[in-house]
C-alpha cells in the first residue's frame, strides 16, 4: 500500500522551499506547465530565502502561475504562517556548493541542518500530508566500486555533505519520533538549463563561450553519476505520489564519467582543444567516486528519459542561446 498521494489529487497545494534555484526550479516549472499528471493544477508556493544561487529569473516562464514568499526557511515564524494549508512540502532549500563549504562551512550547518529541523517543525505543527527531503549521494562519502543503496552508511567527507547528513538524519528522526510522513530522496551530480555558472558544466559551458580557459582539478579521474535535472525531478515527483513515509529512495544518473571525461565531451560540443583546459591543484578531501542504487525507486514505476548524450547537447545549446540569463551571474569560476 503506497501513500495517500497515489491518486491524482488535482487542487493539491504544495510549498517548494529553495523554488527559485537550479533544481526546484525545474520542479516548479514542470508541474506548473502540467508535466505531473497526477498533480494536474496544483496551487504552488515558493519560499526562497534569493541567495546567490536563487533567482526568479528561472520561473520566468510561469510568471505569475505561482505565490511567492521571500523568506529564509530558519525563520521558524514566517513558517508558522506559510505552512500551513499545503498538503506537500518539498524541500529543496540548500546551500550546496563543496567549495564554498569548504572556505566557511556555518552558512551550510544553517540551512541545511537547522533549516530542515525548522521546517520539519513547522510541518508538524501544521500536519502536513506529505514531507520531501531532496538530498544528495554525497552524504556517503566515496565508494571504489559498485553502488550505495538506501542502507549503505554515512559517512559524509565535506563541509557540505554532512550538512546534508545532518538534515537527512533530522529529517529520519521526525518521521520516527513524530510520525511526520518524511520521504528522503539522494541523487547524483545534475546538470540542464539554468544552473549557477559556479558548477563544472555551465561553469565550462560559459567560459568556453567567452574563450576562458576551464580548470580541471587533479588528475581529472574522480567519478560523477550524471542526471538531467529533468530526471531528477521526475524521480521527485515519483516520491511525492507513492514514496513511503520514513524512506530513502535513490535517483542514479545516466552516465558515470570521469572528470577527464566530462571536459573532453563539453570541449567537443563547444569546438575547443585541451589547450582551453587549466589544471589546477586537486580540492581538500575530493571524493573520488560515487554511484547510486536506484531499484527501490524503479520499482515504483520511475525511470530516466533523459539519456546523456541528448541532455549534454541540449544543455549547452541552452547557454549558447541564454547569455542574458548567466552573463549578469558570472563571478570568479570554481569547479566541482
Amino acid at each position: 500500500m503506497h501513500s495517500q498521494f497515489n491518486v491524482e489529487i488535482p487542487d493539491v497545494r504544495i510549498l517548494i522551499t529553495g523554488g527559485a534555484g537550479f533544481i526546484g526550479s525545474q520542479y516548479v516549472r514542470t508541474v506548473l506547465t502540467g508535466g505531473y499528471p497526477a498533480f494536474a493544477g496544483a496551487q504552488v508556493t515558493v519560499l526562497d530565502r534569493l541567495t546567490y544561487a536563487g533567482n526568479l529569473a528561472n520561473l520566468a516562464p510561469v510568471e505569475g502561475r505561482y505565490d511567492f514568499v521571500h523568506g529564509d526557511i530558519c525563520d521558524g515564524r514566517l513558517l508558522r504562517e506559510v505552512v500551513p494549508g499545503h498538503d506537500i512540502v518539498i524541500n529543496f532549500a540548500a546551500e550546496s556548493h563543496v567549495d564554498r563549504s569548504i572556505d566557511g562551512a556555518s552558512e551550510f550547518v544553517r540551512t541545511n541542518v537547522l533549516g530542515t529541523q525548522t521546517l520539519l517543525d513547522a510541518c508538524l505543527a501544521a500536519g502536513v500530508g506529505k514531507f520531501v527531503q531532496v538530498s544528495t549521494d554525497e552524504v556517503y562519502g566515496s565508494i571504489d566500486a559498485g553502488s550505495w543503496d538506501e542502507n549503505a552508511p554515512l559517512a559524509p567527507r565535506s563541509p557540505y555533505s554532512a550538512a546534508k547528513a545532518g538534515g537527512d538524519l533530522i529529517a529520519r528522526a521526525y518521521a520516527v519520533t513524530h510520525g511526520l510522513p518524511v520521504s528522503i530522496t539522494r541523487c547524483g551530480n545534475n546538470y540542464g538549463p539554468y544552473q549557477f555558472p559556479e558548477k563544472v558544466v555551465p561553469l565550462f559551458v560559459t567560459n568556453l563561450i567567452e574563450g576562458r580557459r576551464v580548470p580541471l582539478y587533479g588528475d581529472g579521474g574522480n567519478i560523477r553519476d550524471w542526471i538531467h535535472v529533468a530526471d531528477h525531478c521526475r524521480g521527485i515527483q515519483r516520491v511525492a505520489e507513492v514514496g513511503e513515509p520514513g524512506e530513502v529512495y535513490h535517483i542514479a544518473g545516466t552516465a558515470e564519467l570521469s572528470n577527464l571525461d566530462l571536459t573532453g565531451r563539453l570541449l567537443a560540443a563547444l569546438d575547443a582543444g585541451w589547450d582551453m583546459v587549466e589544471r589546477v591543484p586537486d580540492r581538500k578531501g575530493h571524493d573520488r567516486r560515487y554511484s547510486l542504487d536506484d531499484a527501490k525507486l524503479r520499482a515504483l514505476g520511475y525511470a530516466p528519459e533523459v539519456t546523456f548524450e541528448e541532455g549534454l547537447a541540449a544543455t549547452v545549446r541552452w547557454y549558447v542561446d541564454n547569455p542574458q540569463w548567466w552573463k549578469p551571474l558570472l563571478t570568479s569560476g570554481s569547479a566541482v
